[in-house]
Parts: structure tokens; C-alpha cells; sequence
């Protein structure tokens, strides 16, 4: 059976660059880091360290292992926590991994109804690419994913999607561009800057398709995996950017933009992908519940 003490040391030391360091945090000789690093080398035949000059450096092996020590190792400080949590503190934990290209407002608005249930739940939120936060979903890492598509057809992992919620968008833009092209929507955006979500996200091509029926071929200025990026973009001026209409006052109050046209052609969808057919996750049932009855009922 894998030595997980003798993997501790080795994690320990590879974090901190150096076993003089390894000691100082777990309070042991160098001997001790040392010697039980050894064990664990000749267990497996392995080499996880080289000395270069007097660093240590972790060879082909070592960088294999060290992402499986952090995966462990982490979990079992979320153990660890949920153990030391006196019973009537306990809470259920909620891992929810989101996909970066999902705007960072709706994701807000989509986990809010989670901190208003009679039995709290701790939330952990990692923002990934889809694929592998389907890959932690898929090991059970994570209980939910939130994405602007459904489960891709061609992965090999188990999962369902339940559509949460569809919405039009709107072109917000700053006084000074919504003076110069704010004027005959759409066509005012002929020839305008615009900044557009980058080529992974799905709404990408729906605009395309939309400006081409329009016969509109705006300015690309920038292009943007992340949307609070383009909005920051959209602020200072450098272009008309788009959103969720579901979000529009929002928006438009946080950075002191205009909606300059708005349309349902184009729309962006999102999705909570889980392992269960039939949800019964108390996070999930808030959050589908919430998305239907709020931020998606008009």
C-alpha cells in the first residue's frame, strides 16, 4: 500500500524547494525527510529528486507525482476541516466548478439562491476550462459545472446537462461610441470597434452568423475568453461589447455603459452539468430552481 507519509515528505520538500525548509515546516530532522524520501524511491525504483549544484530539482518521475501528492493532499485538508467542524457547525460542501468563458455576474446570480438555504452549504468555486472541469466532475472532484453548453458529445464521461436558462444580448457601449453608432441599430454597427467573446464560446459563432444575415461587419478590436476582461475593455472606451440581456441593468451600472440595441436572434444558453440524472444535491436543486423562477423567468 502506497506510504502516504513518506508521499507527504516528498510533497512538503518539493513545494518548498529545499528539505532544510521541509524541516522547518514539519518540525523534523533532515534525516528523518530524507531518509523516508529514500524508502519511498527504493519502493518503486524510483528517482524523484537530482541535486544540481546544491538545489534539488525534481526529474521526470517527481513532476509525474507531485499533481497526484497536491490532488491528494488537498482533499485531505477539506477532510480535515469537515472533521474538526463541531456538529452543529457542519456544512455540506458544494464544489462547483465553472467555465471561464461563463460571464462572472451570471455565475453570481446563478449560486446566490445556494447561501439562503435553511441548511448552509460551503462553497468552493474553481473557474477551468470545460473539459477538464468535466474531467474533476467525472472523478467526483466537483458536484456541479457550470457552461454555456451542454456536455460535449464526444467525451467520454458520464454527465447530464440540465439547461438552466436562455437569454438575448445586448451591445452596451460608453456615451461617446453610443453617440457615434448607437443611431439605426443594427446597422450602426457597421464599421464599429467591437470586442466579442473569444472563438471556445458558443455565442461566438451565433454572433458571426447573426452580423452576416445582418449584412454588418463591424471593427474587431479584441476578442476575449474572459468577459470581465472585455467589460474592463468596454469601460475605457476601446469598443461595444455584449452580454447577457438577463444582466443589462447591471451591467450597465457597474461600468457606466448604455445599451445601445439589444436583440434575441443570438442568444447565450447555460448549463449545470452534474453526474446525477436525478439531482438531489441541495445546491443544484437551489441553483435550477433559482435560474427558473428569477434570473431566466422573463
Amino acid at each position: 500500500m502506497l506510504n502516504y507519509r513518506q508521499l507527504h515528505y516528498f510533497w512538503v520538500v518539493a513545494k518548498t524547494g529545499s528539505i532544510v525548509r521541509a524541516c522547518e515546516q514539519l518540525n523534523l530532522t533532515p534525516q528523518t525527510i530524507s531518509g523516508q524520501i529514500s524508502l519511498f524511491e527504493q519502493t518503486y525504483n524510483i528517482k524523484l529528486f537530482r541535486r544540481v549544484g546544491r538545489q534539488l530539482e525534481l526529474t521526470e518521475a517527481g513532476r509525474q507525482t507531485l499533481p497526484y501528492a497536491e490532488h491528494m493532499f488537498q482533499l485531505g485538508g477539506e477532510l480535515e476541516l469537515m472533521l474538526r467542524a463541531q456538529p452543529n457547525e457542519q456544512q455540506t460542501l458544494f464544489r462547483v466548478g465553472v467555465a471561464d468563458v461563463v460571464p462572472k455576474s451570471i455565475v453570481y446570480r446563478l449560486l446566490a439562491p445556494t447561501m439562503e438555504l435553511s441548511e448552509p452549504l460551503r462553497i468552493t468555486c474553481r473557474e477551468d476550462k470545460l473539459e477538464r472541469l468535466l474531467a474533476d466532475l467525472a472523478i467526483q472532484r466537483l458536484d456541479l459545472v457550470i457552461s454555456d453548453s451542454p456536455m460535449p458529445s464526444h467525451l467520454d464521461i458520464k454527465g447530464y446537462s440540465q439547461k438552466l436558462g436562455e437569454c438575448g444580448i445586448s451591445f452596451f457601449a460608453t456615451p461617446a461610441l453610443a453617440d457615434r453608432h448607437g443611431q439605426d441599430f443594427p446597422h450602426g454597427l457597421h464599421d464599429a470597434p467591437l470586442l466579442i467573446p473569444g472563438p471556445e464560446t458558443v455565442v461566438r459563432s451565433r454572433l458571426q452568423r447573426w452580423f452576416a444575415e445582418q449584412q454588418i461587419q463591424p471593427r474587431i478590436v479584441g476578442e476575449f475568453d474572459d468577459s470581465a476582461l472585455m467589460q474592463a475593455f468596454g469601460q475605457s472606451g476601446s469598443g461595444i461589447f455584449i452580454g447577457p440581456s438577463v444582466i443589462a441593468e447591471e451591467v450597465k451600472q457597474q461600468y457606466g455603459v448604455q445599451v445601445i440595441g439589444q436583440t434575441d436572434a443570438v442568444s447565450e444558453s447555460f448549463y449545470a452539468i452534474s453526474v446525477e440524472r436525478k439531482v438531489s444535491h441541495p445546491g443544484i436543486v437551489a441553483i435550477a430552481e433559482g435560474a427558473r423562477r428569477e434570473l431566466f423567468s422573463v
